[in-house]
């Protein structure tokens, strides 16, 4: 069976975000061959799209390891996502689907049922549901790429605090979406911006495992514990 080198990099690219793999630690391909139950092939594959997005770099007689982005870069990064994100809205005013309004008028009433509810592990998951979608909405492939990848760069690099008052941020996406249905271009982006800047103050920027590394039998028990096979699921044989 041969696994798309795509799942391969979605599985490492999801253990780094989560903090599996440290900032600055080697990622051989033996390891990571053995950890996902795949031949080497993939792994060079999904390492060199992972390098290609900032994941991993390349270091002379290290070989691959998970980048270390500075401050700036992390700033960098939340004030470009900042300025994609509306334009992204007013591109789905423009050209969105049914079934893209169909599913984020879903989302705002489930966001808005639990955020009545306080539920903010929901809601937390719901909304980067919402962005996903709203990305999808823009018919846009590079665009949706950028956003996608944003996203996975910002959840790596930051921790983001729950909203005061997620009532309010949940009728900011219903605005969204209503301005989104009306084909509303300007309105769209103009809300998405408002929103964006307000996401973007309660983002705090995570601490590296290097300064608060665990023991080393703890770091190895992680590691087991979160360890998973790729989804092979509709992988022809």
């Amino acid at each position: 069976m041969r696994i798309p080198a795509h799942s391969v990099c979605t599985a490492i690219r999801d253990d780094i975000v989560s903090g599996v793999f440290e900032r600055g630690s080697r990622l051989t391909e033996e390891l990571l061959a053995r950890r996902y139950g795949v031949s080497r092939v993939p792994v060079r594959e999904a390492l060199r799209t992972l390098e290609s997005e900032g994941f991993v770099v390349t270091r002379r007689h290290a070989g691959a390891c998970v980048a270390e982005p500075t401050e700036l870069e992390a700033a960098d990064l939340l004030e470009v996502r900042t300025l994609l994100e509306p334009l992204g809205a007013a591109r789905a005013a423009q050209r969105r689907t049914e079934a893209h309004l169909k599913v984020l008028r879903g989302l705002v009433r489930l966001g808005q049922d639990r955020a009545r509810r306080g539920e903010g592990e929901d809601l937390r998951s719901l909304g980067g549901w919402f962005h996903e979608t709203l990305a999808q909405a823009s018919g846009s492939p590079g665009l949706i790429a950028l956003l996608t990848q944003l996203r996975h760069k910002t959840a790596w690099m930051y921790a983001v605090d729950q909203p005061a008052r997620p009532v309010d941020s949940w009728a900011e996406h219903g605005a969204i979406v209503d301005a989104v249905a009306r084909g509303d271009a300007e309105r769209a982006r103009a809300l998405a911006a408002h929103h964006a800047e307000r996401a973007a103050a309660a983002h705090r920027l995570r601490r590296t495992g290097r300064q608060a590394r665990p023991p080393v039998a703890a770091r190895a028990g992680r590691v087991r514990t979160s360890q998973h096979p790729v989804n092979t699921a509709g992988v022809r044989n």
